[in-house]
């Protein structure tokens, strides 16, 4: 015997009692739910697919819009413990966000694994490992909605961000500041020069910073002492560094890329204090120091 035809619940076509049904779940989604800021990953045509990672992930963008928290009893994962690499915390959580939601506000097909979400709430940001369309407790076909993968959420399966240098630069202040003292710092120490360099210009050295053969953002200075910069792209050599908003020009004195930071995410100064204290052990002036010669 055939299903009724007036009360089909698989329909081929969208119908007003799907639609309906999707209006009353992004007003759910905005009234029960969180705003957070979506930051899509912005370096795609450099991923290294033998590997499987970007060469460089860049976020310059970051777009508002409502999310659900779908286990609203905390934070999923293994949680936090102690390794042989020290404390490495592995919260996960899932979120759900309107399909049509997204669509509007994010110009991109759909959410991809390795884009960001930063969540105002607990002030972290989590990493998009995996973007469910078929989610049980998201309505699972609710009405016959799914052919062709048309359902009314995403579920965002996601794991909190371990930060390893990406660019973060979305012009949103509020995002761009959880990220800045994650970065690694470099020092560079003053001579002599004119004019107080500001926090986060860009400071350079070269004739102007068309033709710079370094350059950086500055993350604090002390006026007439020393600046700590980040996100340094070349090296800082002997000579003068400049600063393009405030026309600051001093001679630099000494540059040191061990400034002690306060990193929020894991503690990246480990490598410079691995590699000092390899060079006590290893004699790097023998062809092979790791083996016979």
């Amino acid at each position: 015997m055939a299903t009724n035809v007036y009360f089909n619940p698989f329909p081929k076509n969208i119908t007003s009692e799907q639609l309906l049904v999707e209006d009353l779940l992004i007003e759910a989604m905005q009234i029960y739910g969180m705003e957070v800021f979506y930051l899509p990953r912005s370096s795609r045509d450099q991923v290294d697919f033998l590997y499987g990672e970007d060469t460089l992930k860049q976020y310059t963008e970051a777009y508002t819009i409502e999310m659900y928290l779908e286990d609203v009893t905390g934070m999923e994962g293994e949680g936090d413990f102690i390794s042989k690499f020290g404390l490495e915390i592995r919260d996960e959580v899932t979120l759900l966000i309107s399909r049509r939601r997204f669509a509007a506000t994010v110009p991109q097909k759909r959410p991809q694994e390795g884009d960001l979400v930063y969540v105002p709430l607990v002030q972290n940001f989590f990493e998009i490992t995996f973007v469910e369309h078929e989610n049980n407790q998201a309505m699972y076909y609710t009405l016959g909605r799914g052919r062709g993968a048309n359902v009314y959420v995403y579920a965002l399966k996601m794991k909190q961000f371990v930060f390893s240098n990406e660019i973060v630069d979305t012009g949103i202040r509020e995002v761009d500041e959880q990220i800045r003292d994650a970065y690694p710092r470099t020092r560079i120490t003053l001579l002599s020069g004119s004019g107080n360099f500001v926090e986060d210009e860009i400071v350079y050295q070269g004739a102007n910073l068309a033709y710079a053969t370094a350059q950086a953002i500055v993350h604090n200075t002390t006026a007439n002492s020393f600046i700590d910069i980040i996100r340094v792209s070349g090296s800082f050599l002997t000579g003068s560094v400049k600063g393009n908003t405030s026309s600051a020009n001093w001679i630099i004195n000494t540059v040191s890329d061990t400034a002690l930071m306060n990193t929020a995410f894991e503690d990246v100064v480990d490598n410079a204090r691995i590699q000092s204290e390899a060079a006590g052990i290893l004699d790097f002036t023998e062809h092979n120091p790791f083996g016979e010669p």
